[in-house]
């Protein structure tokens, strides 16, 4: 109930209230933008890759989506860009002849024979990603990893949900069971690998590298709306911040501890593209804007701890 009320909730309000929803929209532009870093190691574009989720909760819908708008961006057709996208929810495969199906998940219905069993899903429609957001531990079998292994040469693991112990996989699991060949990102964080010669940092898609640079990019501009574009813009700007270093140790996001630098980077970024959809009301625009976000940021340094104090003459 809590699920649908949030998806009804801002469909409701989103096109006409300054409004977002950080567990779908956050949630769904955070895996994106470990989506378009991980495509800097398998070097093609994101419409030439196929998903597979497993969830189909309002978390995995939300990324689902904003995939297919990326894909849109790129050139492709909405209904061909629901084609790339595979769902399995508690029933199985999200199938056209389900007659429990949900407004949002209709869209992903495919006509096809419907299977509860994961790995025969890997094995029959050989997707070149697989994402997790099911809050079900241990579900990124061994089979199934070797599965996309044999499929890709980089093949991406995404294990959203957390906590740890909700993880689909672990960061070791997804590393040694693909002989290290695995670009791999989670929801909660796992240590550095360092096993036969490979070394490991992986990424942490963490929902805090977007809504506060979302908000702020909103509240600096005055935006009159939130719409999904501001969150594909999000995502790209967080992607355009992971280095080669980054990339070299398997890491999709840059590190978190820059988490304020990245922040203005992407509020320059939403109030860009809030300028060219014609929502910002703070006119005109800006003519530095990096300087113009960074004079609104609050703040937490004080010149001297030590109060004030002044000596009375006796």
């Amino acid at each position: 109930a809590v699920v649908s009320t949030q998806s009804t909730g801002l469909s409701k309000y989103k096109d006409t209230t300054c409004c977002f929803n950080d567990d779908i929209q956050g949630t769904a532009s955070v895996a994106l933008a470990g989506i378009l870093g991980s495509l800097r190691i398998t070097n093609n574009k994101i419409s030439d890759h196929t998903f597979v989720f497993l969830g189909a909760g309002e978390a995995n819908l939300g990324i689902a989506e904003l995939i297919c708008l990326k894909m849109e961006k790129e050139g492709m057709a909405k209904e061909e860009a629901h084609k790339k996208i595979f769902m399995m929810d508690s029933r199985g495969l999200i199938v056209k002849t389900r007659t429990d199906l949900s407004e949002h998940k209709i869209h992903f219905a495919k006509d096809m024979a419907g299977t509860k069993s994961l790995e025969e899903v890997v094995k029959m429609i050989k997707p070149t990603a697989l994402i997790g957001a099911s809050a079900t531990p241990n579900t990124f079998t061994k089979p199934i990893i070797e599965e996309m292994t044999r499929n890709n040469e980089r093949p991406i693991i995404f294990a959203l949900s957390n906590p740890t112990s909700k993880s689909e996989c672990t960061a070791d699991e997804a590393y040694t069971w693909s002989n290290n060949k695995a670009v791999f990102a989670s929801g909660s964080p796992f240590p550095r690998y360092d096993k036969n010669g490979a070394v490991f940092e992986p990424g942490q898609g963490n929902n805090a590298y977007i809504f506060p640079a979302v908000a702020l990019g909103v509240m600096c501009c005055g935006s009159i709306r939130i719409p999904d574009d501001l969150f594909l813009t999000a995502a790209e700007a967080l992607s355009e911040l992971v280095s080669e270093k980054d990339l070299a140790v398997g890491r999709v996001y840059p590190r978190l501890s820059d988490i304020k630098e990245i922040s203005v980077h992407v509020s320059v970024a939403v109030i860009k593209r809030c300028y060219e959809l014609n929502l910002a009301t703070v006119l005109p625009m800006p003519d530095d804007l990096e300087t113009f976000v960074r004079s609104q940021l609050y703040s937490s340094d004080y010149e001297s701890f030590i109060p004030t104090t002044y000596e009375y003459p006796k």
